[in-house]
């Protein structure tokens, strides 16, 4: 606690240094949203929809969002979500085999995760790519269509379910002015090749957009290549003034093959290899999923001030993977939908926004074992269930001003019911194990705009982060199908900000800065921990833990066209009451971890970007942009034996935009660990053969060039 008021108090000199900043700079020169007419925009400017469901300015949001605007994504490779989300301030992401399989963490929430996502809701166009059980593959976005990501840090478990760290939503270019085809491509070093085309239709009826790629990597460690065909579509047709309706539909059909995880020894002979069981046994995964939606918003009322939003999805997966011992074959079927009302109006003199909606989703479907003999199936069944997930939620939200364009007041709540069964259908029979889950998890806030441009807020809440339902499986395969001892996470969340946005169009220094401040304290029971034996995870519980950290993101244009972004995340996460058995080589003890660090998590992280967007004529422009990161070094195991090194790496990139009449020419080369840094990318946590480490990219030359015909 004496640490906690120690940084508090810190905390608290920076704020006042920004509110004195804010005081002293000439209040004429300072422009809201509605004033500024400069092309160049900024996060807080924007208008979002995930932060509440509803669209909404950033500055009356009592938490942090961040947005990344399509200015950012027009440059540079997209083969992944760190490719479009590692300089969001706050998120921290590890690959765990070179080109696929992102770790996504938010304030620790997705640390546990060995394949794929866990605590944090992923969204593509407002339409869940979360399963219902709370796992997340983002197998079905292509990172070469976005025209913005936006991103909720901290916890949104009050709003949507499985979202203890916050949400993700990426959204396709759906903003444009006129119809139009674009070829893109791009290439690079390791076998990297991605071809496609991306097209919209615009009328005064509808707006269309379709969006295809195709991706080939060899991959920079060995038994690492991957395949991948993204098809993205979005249609969205207008009845009347009032009301919209969007049809969505998603195809990915790959292949990717993993090169498993080293010990030390291993790592430091030979950092690209694989292990050898990977390549004997052909560990990979082949997926085939196809997901659609359709979505109908509608508003009445004489300002337009009630909306209404029902949307329906369904999708299937077809998944084939190895591993040392199975060849496990699964198919997936959802159905989900979601219904939401608000309301705008005023009492009294008081503005208020009332949201009520239900959420519910359902997933079913076989999964089938068979020995994996050389990565080749055998003939015969070993174990078959029928695995079914049901979650339904309902929530509030209440936005009403207390003191009109100054003070706001912000409560909410859901309730969720998730439901796991998991049925065996060989050999036992039909024995059925069912888990159930039930929560409710309000949330508190304030938010006070001390300027138009700057507020302050805080917010108190409850989390709930479920375990998903491959985490319950028990490790021996005998008893209970699904483990009785591991129970939901919950947590206790305090949360205090500043941000601001400050534009003086007269100076010729400093004419714009962005900034946000966010200070987070979360009080976990029951954490989820995982563990590794043999290649497969399980997991255990912490009783308590606790993750304190800072977040400071600042963009800023010191000179005319030149940004200079600095962003930096300090963290304490510790073990509070930690005491549990631990299976190891040399058999099984009792530990106390208690006051450990939580390992695969930096305390420092520093991301600086230099941007300068070179003009030559308005048909010809460009950027060139420099940036780097620092990660301090990271714990791989509960009992903090061993640590990552830290590591800086860069990024240089220079782009080209030509304008010939209807055509648009957009060349880029960057390269990626410019200095070649060998380092630790992504960590198996708490491995039985202490198989912790795989090796981030090396230097990476690529470059791509999008060929784009205005209609």
């Amino acid at each position: 606690m004496t640490y906690l008021k120690e940084i508090l108090s810190k905390f608290d000199g920076i704020i006042a240094i920004f509110f004195l900043v804010a005081i002293l700079l000439p209040y004429e020169n300072l422009y809201s949203q509605e004033e500024e007419e400069d092309t160049l925009k900024y996060q807080i400017e924007e208008l979002v929809i995930t932060g509440s469901r509803y669209m909404k300015k950033i500055i009356d949001i009592p938490y942090s969002v961040y947005r990344v605007d399509v200015k950012e994504l027009n440059f540079g490779r997209k083969i992944s979500a760190k490719d479009v989300l590692a300089d969001v301030p706050g998120l921290f992401l590890q690959s765990r085999f070179g080109n696929h399989d992102i770790r996504i963490s938010l304030r620790g929430y997705g640390t546990r995760s060995s394949s794929g996502i866990r605590g944090v809701r992923i969204l593509h166009d407002g339409i869940p790519v979360t399963e219902t059980d709370g796992e997340t593959v983002i197998d079905v976005v292509d990172f070469t269509s976005l025209g913005g990501v936006e991103v909720v840090k901290g916890n949104m478990s009050f709003l949507y379910s499985s979202s203890p760290g916050g949400v993700i939503n990426f959204l396709s270019d759906f903003s444009f002015n006129e119809s139009f085809i674009t070829s893109t491509n791009q290439a690079g070093k390791f076998g990297f090749r991605q071809n496609g085309f991306k097209a919209g239709v615009k009328t005064d009826h509808f707006r269309a957009f379709i969006s295809y790629s195709y991706r080939n990597i060899f991959g920079y460690r060995k038994h690492s290549e991957e395949y991948t065909h993204l098809l993205n579509s979005l249609f969205q047709g207008y009845l009347g003034t009032r009301t919209s309706f969007d049809i969505l539909i998603n195809y990915v059909n790959g292949l990717n093959r993993l090169p498993g995880s080293l010990t030390e020894t291993e790592f430091n002979s030979d950092p690209f290899k694989a292990q050898d069981l990977a390549v004997s046994q052909d560990y990979r995964r082949i997926t085939a999923k196809g997901q659609g939606g359709i979505r109908i918003k509608t508003f009445w009322g004489k300002a337009e001030n009630n909306e209404l939003e029902f949307t329906l999805y369904g999708g299937v997966k077809d998944l084939e993977k190895t591993d040392d011992t199975y060849y496990t074959i699964s198919t997936r079927y959802s159905l989900g939908g979601y219904l939401r009302f608000t309301n705008k109006s005023y009492l009294d003199v008081h503005y208020n926004e009332f949201t009520i909606g239900i959420d519910a989703a359902n997933q079913n479907g076989p999964l089938t074992e068979f020995n994996n003999i050389n990565g080749k199936k055998d003939l015969t069944i070993q174990n078959q269930y029928q695995n079914v997930s049901n979650n339904v939620g309902v929530y509030f939200q209440d936005q009403l001003s207390i003191f009109p364009d100054k003070m706001d007041i912000y409560i909410a709540g859901r309730y969720d019911i998730i439901k796991y069964s998991k049925t065996a259908l060989q050999f036992n029979g039909m024995i059925d194990t069912t888990r159930l889950f039930a929560k409710f998890t309000p949330k508190v806030a304030l938010n006070y705009k001390l300027l138009p441009s700057l507020s302050v807020y805080t917010s108190y809440s409850l989390g709930f982060d479920a375990p998903i339902l491959s985490e319950l499986e028990n490790i021996t395969r005998v008893g209970p199908l699904l483990t009785p001892n591991l129970e939901p996470a919950k947590s206790y969340n305090y949360e205090l900000g500043v941000k601001g946005n400050f534009i003086n169009k007269e100076s010729e220094i400093m004419r714009k800065v962005f900034f946000e401040i966010t200070l987070f304290n979360y009080r976990i029971i029951d954490d989820i921990i995982p563990y590794t034996i043999n290649n497969a995870t399980y997991f255990r519980t912490a009783s308590k833990t606790n993750r304190f950290g800072i977040e400071f993101g600042l963009m800023t244009e010191p000179l005319d066209r030149v940004e200079l972004t600095v962003n930096y995340v300090f963290t304490n996460f510790k073990y509070i009451d930690y005491t549990t058995n631990v299976i190891t080589p040399s058999g099984t003890f009792f530990y106390n971890f208690s006051d450990n660090y939580m390992p695969s998590f930096p305390q420092h992280i520093l991301n600086i970007i230099f941007n300068y967007e070179w003009y030559i004529t308005k048909n010809l422009n460009g950027l060139l942009q420099f940036d780097c990161d620092y990660i301090s070094k990271m714990f791989v195991d509960d009992a903090n034996s061993k640590s990552t090194n830290g590591y800086f790496y860069a990024n240089p990139l220079f782009g080209i935009n030509i304008y010939y009449n209807k055509l648009n020419f957009l060349a880029y080369i960057g390269i990626n660990n410019i200095f070649d840094k060998r380092y630790v990318g992504y960590i198996n946590i708490n491995d039985y053969w202490g198989r912790y480490y795989n090796v981030g990219e090396p230097r990476n030359i690529y470059g791509g060039l999008n060929i784009k015909y205005s209609l």
